[in-house]
């Protein structure tokens, strides 16, 4: 089984018996030696435009309202506009049409680093990386809930990924408080959906798109065309048990949408910043990161630009953390083993001309998911094994949660009926996927329902509560699931399998139950 295509490694519809693959700074401001320069090729059309033509950066300095004052002056002298400054952790966004404004930044006393967030103009591209979802059928729907359970909602017994984290035996003991949020840090929520609109938290959800809050009513929505991927996120963590349709993870919880994607599907730095400061300072207890942040698959913190977007991500999600909410995030969908020493990426930059490279472990990282204090997750299908796609890695990986996988390969046991995992669709559908994008969720979900029970915990005692309370899975021997006698990937740890799972399973019975 190989590896499948480095660009698309959020979340992807599996097709019916195919596998396919969907201070305050904490990343360490430093200066590139000529001992450290850039991998080969990593360094292409980085400027992102010639003269003429707008793009987009960021320019990090010391926080603090009086640098940022100091350094905005020197940004509009160098030829760049401000869009917006968050000065509480020195990232600065800028438009600028001189494709000399990162260098000349950079020589300005205070900038630490500044950086292209992309290596195109300001300028709609296309991708079609996030696969479509498997909708539901009319006779689907009534077929499930002809046979659901009485205590359950009419879809539950498609859902054999709630039993595998215990969900269903919690939900007995408690559903979540309504006082505890989860954002979606996404391709936009629809809260009109049934299921989604009684959890839904208004006042915590935005449109970042482009790097500025943006609070219109609705802006957090996914646009008619626009991806459904975040919607099936929002209903794996959230969705009421409420007699409509499926429950989700913690069905007390509230869930807000925080929406970073471009109508093109690109999640750039400048929005992934504003989502992470919005989700901070609006009260959210847990994000959810299905994404890696555009267009590098591996940011290498020896090259300018790509060290840029390291830094602000990784300031933002540390104030995340600082004000209080647990980070989780998807570790990949390229069955890349993240412990390597180096690994291959022919994927990036994805907005312009891909270029081979192959990039240092140590220095060149997959954003959000391997930033300091965010929650990394593997994804495994309904046999409990890691799911074919699925990035591993021990060390790198923290823990593991259903992401489903194909069906040939993991089949649920009855009622259920695909391997993949059921999800809410935008317009008040219901539908599947599988990634490690629908990973996250079901871990973000557990970590809402730990601070439910204990509501004074920091972010690193639910982190902590997380990985001590998941269930540790052995590697299996062999990891053959196509059946052909090659084994498909080399677990690490043994009986802890930590190499695939780190910790192990999340668990949703503890998680209401230890106190």
């Amino acid at each position: 089984m190989t590896a499948s295509s480095a660009r698309a490694r959020r979340a992807f519809a599996l097709p019916m018996g195919l596998a396919v693959a969907s201070s305050l700074i904490l990343v360490p401001v430093t200066t590139a030696t000529a001992a450290e320069a850039a991998p080969a090729a990593t360094t292409a059309t980085t400027a992102g435009a010639a003269d003429g033509e707008q793009t987009s950066y960021v320019v990090n300095i010391l926080p603090g309202k009086l640098a940022s004052a100091l350094a905005e002056r020197a940004i509009t002298k160098a030829g760049g506009t401000v869009v917006k400054a968050y000065h509480k952790i020195g990232v600065i966004v800028v438009h600028s049409a001189r494709a000399d404004f990162a260098e000349k930044i950079r020589k300005v006393p205070g900038v630490q680093s500044a950086g292209a967030t992309r290596t195109t103009p300001l300028a709609a591209q296309t991708t079609d990386d996030i696969g479509a979802p498997v909708e539901l059928s009319e006779k689907q729907l009534d077929a499930a809930a002809a046979k659901a359970d009485g205590d359950e909602d009419p879809l539950q017994g498609l859902q054999w990924d709630l039993p595998a984290i215990k969900a269903d035996k919690a939900h007995k003991k408690s559903l979540g408080s309504d006082k505890v949020t989860v954002a979606v840090i996404d391709t936009g929520v629809d809260d009109t959906h049934p299921d989604l609109a009684p959890n839904f938290d208004r006042a915590a959800s935005v449109s970042c798109v482009g790097g500025v809050p943006d609070t219109t009513d609705g802006a957090w929505r996914p646009q008619e065309g626009e991806s459904a991927h975040g919607t099936h996120v929002a209903g794996e963590i959230a969705a009421a048990k409420n007699g409509i349709g499926m429950t989700g993870v913690a069905p007390g919880v509230k869930v807000s949408g925080i929406k970073v994607s471009q109508p093109d599907g690109f999640f750039y730095t400048e929005a992934v910043v504003c989502g992470f400061m919005w989700a901070a300072d609006h009260g959210v207890d847990v994000t959810n990161n299905s994404y890696y942040t555009d267009p590098w698959m591996f940011n290498c913190t020896n090259d300018p630009d790509q060290k840029a977007l390291v830094h602000a991500v990784g300031r933002a999600t540390a104030y995340a953390e600082l004000k209080g909410a647990v980070n989780v995030a998807s570790a990949g969908n390229s069955d890349l083993d993240l412990a390597s020493r180096t690994l291959p990426d022919d994927s990036s930059p994805n907005d312009s001309t891909p270029v081979d490279r192959e990039i240092d472990t140590k220095t060149c990282l997959d954003i959000p998911a391997q930033l300091p204090g965010v929650v990394t997750v593997a994804a495994t299908g309904a046999k409990n094994l890691k799911s074919s796609y699925s990035n591993y890695g021990k060390g790198v990986v923290d823990i593991a949660a259903p992401g489903g996988d194909s069906t040939r390969f993991q089949a649920p046991e009855a009622p259920a009926v695909d391997g993949r995992i059921l999800g809410t669709l935008p317009g008040g559908g219901y539908g599947y996927m599988a990634g490690t994008s629908m990973a996250g969720p079901h871990v973000a979900g557990v970590a809402a329902l730990i601070k439910s029970t204990h509501p004074k915990a920091p972010a690193f005692q639910v982190k902590a509560l997380l990985k001590a309370q998941a269930d540790t899975m052995a590697c299996p021997k062999p990891y053959d699931l196509d059946g052909d006698g090659v084994e498909d990937a080399v677990c690490e740890g043994g009986k802890s399998g930590a190499g695939f799972y780190g910790a192990g399973m999340a668990d949703a019975l503890d998680a209401v139950t230890k106190r």
